[in-house]
């Protein structure tokens, strides 16, 4: 079994797929590793990717203030994505570069093994819950599978550019601080 440093030491020399070749920095994820919540965007964008680090631009602003909101800190949660590598331009992973990197993932579940994994958006939905998945028809809603439970909700970065959705975020997160006391 590895340890997190090892998994994190090995997923820094990864050249599995394409996005390898024009990233800054891998973002491996980070927080505590004992932590009781995981959130798992989808990959990193601009700010990430020179960083090396997860959730630090305006989205990471903005998901800092949800988990604030529900009276945890950054480092009481563990953030990682999909992928580990900026994809092109912020879009969306393609089907093979979420593959390749979803071994990194399930490890990273392995050694945290957290009580809730967060859903940050459609791509990290789909690749974790149901291939099927509509965050817009299905978020807010616990899934169980094995010994997780699944909590889909809206990426932060959705969230800027629709003010709208904030309640609904609102909502997803209070059931999150509702589930923690279960």
């Amino acid at each position: 079994m590895y340890t997190m440093e090892e998994l994190k030491k090995y997923c820094l020399k990864c050249h599995k797929c394409r996005l390898a070749s024009t990233r800054t920095n891998v973002v491996f994820g980070e927080g505590n590793e004992n932590a009781v919540i995981m959130f798992v965007g989808e990959g990193p964008g601009y700010y990430e990717d020179v960083q090396g680090r997860p959730f630090v631009g305006k989205a990471g602003q903005l998901l800092d203030k949800m988990i604030e909101a529900i009276k945890l800190k950054r480092s009481d949660v563990y953030i990682t994505n999909i992928v580990k590598c900026r994809p092109p331009e912020n879009r969306n992973p393609l089907d093979d570069e979420c593959v390749s990197c979803l071994e990194y993932l399930r490890w990273q579940v392995k050694l945290i093994n957290p009580k809730i994994i967060v859903c940050l958006g459609a791509v990290s939905a789909k690749n974790l819950i149901n291939q099927d998945f509509r965050i817009s028809k299905q978020r807010g809603q616990f899934v169980k599978k094995g010994n997780f439970y699944f909590m889909p909700t809206y990426h932060p970065s959705y969230l800027l550019r629709n003010e709208f959705a904030k309640k609904d975020a609102w909502e997803d997160f209070k059931n999150i601080a509702a589930k923690l006391d279960d």
